[in-house]
């Protein structure tokens, strides 16, 4: 699911970075952005279940539950700080040009790091009120997610914290210095709902009966995703509008439902092709990419928005963009290739470079 969130990242990306004015007019521009609403639940959706497998991991080794929130929320300190040095290396790359301002960009990364630190503090809370109830877990997780859910329309108008300085009120709904929250940024209402239901449905692939039907219950992921976007769709057209302002494609309950009911579909289909589909032919680039996604993720933004852009932003037909973008994902595979082969040989290869010619 990773390497399917990268790929559908670097169209989304590319095309957003190189289209011209007339090409982002096009109907396949608008799939292409709606596309691209995708990426981001999916890699916080996934680092809620990740989060949750280790968790319990944690909990089968008979730690507390102090020092299970202190490793897991250091984990989350540490990505974090790799989103803070993210945007340092892009305010350096940019300098001349880019304002200060870049550097307290809230970007993916830095939601990442952040909700993966908000789930470790509400691991360690119910651990600590109910550690003998098995349910306590997800039913906190999914609480948490609805809740954030249905916070955001709030926290991005009538109920905005203006009074916080705007580097920290941008956490909360992305209104940096611009005066208003901003759809492009990945403040914590909503995105970090996402990584809630990861978290929620990772504790519950941890139960007894959910591993001894293992198939049964991914395959059945799939109708209960659909059931949940056609649910959520007959709530926005019958229940009005709830709030004093609303926004559907930015900060509704319902969208972050039918996107939870599509992450589902594809965890479904995903569980399908790895266990019985090409996944288990050989070599998936997909799969490849999705082992290193951060760098990729990482490497990729200066190709396409960066100093270094393969090709002139702004100016490209949909044919001429669509190379760029094949290039792209050719680079970021091998890119992708070289640091899994190389992984731990570091100081074999370092040894390697140093020996003297002739050496044997």
């Amino acid at each position: 699911m990773r390497g399917l969130a990268c790929l559908v990242m670097f169209q989304t990306h590319c095309y957003d970075a190189w289209l011209s004015p007339e090409a982002r007019k096009t109907t396949f521009f608008m799939y292409s952005q709606l596309g691209g609403t995708l990426p981001a639940p999916l890699f916080l959706f996934l680092a809620g279940i990740s989060f949750a497998l280790v968790t319990a991991k944690l909990r089968r080794k008979g730690l507390p539950p102090s020092q299970i929130a202190r490793t897991t929320i250091q984990r989350g300190a540490e990505i974090l700080a790799l989103g803070l040095a993210f945007r340092l290396q892009e305010y350096l790359i940019a300098w001349g040009w880019a304002p200060w301002s870049d550097l307290l960009r809230v970007d993916i990364l830095n939601t990442i790091g952040l909700s993966m630190m908000l789930m470790g503090l509400l691991c360690w809370l119910v651990l600590r009120v109910a550690p003998a109830r098995p349910v306590a877990l997800p039913l906190a997780a999914v609480a948490t997610s609805l809740g954030i859910s249905l916070l955001t329309p709030l926290l991005w108008t009538t109920w905005r914290p203006d009074w916080l300085p705007w580097p920290i009120e941008s956490y909360i709904n992305g209104v940096h210095n611009l005066g208003n929250p901003q759809a492009w940024l990945f403040p914590v209402f909503p995105w970090s709902a996402f990584a809630f239901a990861g978290l929620a449905l990772g504790f519950l692939f941890q139960g007894e009966w959910t591993r001894a039907h293992e198939t049964a219950v991914f395959l059945a992921a799939a109708p209960v995703g659909w059931a949940v976007i056609e649910g959520a769709r007959w709530l926005d057209a019958h229940t009005g509008q709830v709030y004093p302002v609303s926004d559907f494609w930015h900060t509704s309950p319902t969208f972050f439902l039918i996107r939870v009911g599509i992450l589902l579909i594809i965890l479904s289909a995903s569980y399908a092709l790895c266990r019985w589909g090409l996944a288990t032919k050989g070599f998936s680039p997909v799969i490849q990419l999705g082992e290193t996604s951060l760098l990729v993720y990482w490497v990729h933004i200066e190709f396409v928005y960066g100093r270094v852009s393969i090709l002139p932003k702004r100016v490209q037909s949909i044919a001429g963009a669509s190379c760029g973008l094949l290039a792209i994902i050719v680079m970021m595979l091998v890119l992708s290739i070289l640091r899994t082969s190389t992984r731990g040989r570091w100081s074999e290869i370092w040894m390697r470079l140093r020996q003297p010619a002739g050496a044997t």
